[in-house]
């Protein structure tokens, strides 16, 4: 696992292929599933028909897929050492849900640097490639993707 020492940001010139992180826990609860139905708009009964998600073969409600997603991104965020050196979230790329999440699961994320590419025609910044997998409580990857973040070089690097 790396992250700066102190809980300071990094920048593109910090990071390098291989270095990961993990995530606090965070339980996915009826409330989230609710709330993330109401706002998104997305009634569908998978998940909040008891009876009807029963006869799937999921046997049994599941939380929505995109608000898997959601949960994933303020985890990941809350580990502080993106703030003042993030410009943007710049894409996703191959997210893939591969297990249900249910009410009731600890879910977490686990992330990689896979690629840093400094910008040929902007020196102040550059991109940063991520492996990330959303795991449960028992290490089951629910979801996983690559997430490519712009970054700030260090002020005095250039």
């Amino acid at each position: 696992m790396s992250t700066s020492a102190d809980g300071s940001a990094l920048f593109l010139d910090d990071l390098h292929p291989g270095m990961s992180w993990e995530t606090r826990g965070r339980t996915v609860t009826e409330t989230d599933l609710v709330t993330f139905g109401t706002w998104s708009g997305d009634l569908f009964p998978l998940h909040f028909d008891e009876e009807y998600a029963k006869r799937t073969q999921f046997g049994g409600r599941i939380f929505h897929g995109m608000g898997g997603l959601a949960i994933a991104v303020g985890l990941e965020m809350s580990l502080g050492w993106k703030v003042g050196s993030v410009i943007a979230f710049a894409g996703i790329r191959e997210w893939n849900f591969l297990e249900p999440i249910r009410p009731g699961d600890t879910i977490r994320v686990w992330e990689e640097v896979t690629e840093v590419r400094p910008s040929v025609s902007k020196p102040d910044r550059g991109t940063v490639t991520t492996r990330v997998e959303l795991r449960n409580q028992d290490d089951v990857v629910c979801q996983e993707g690559l997430w490519v973040m712009l970054f700030r070089r260090r002020p005095n690097v250039r």
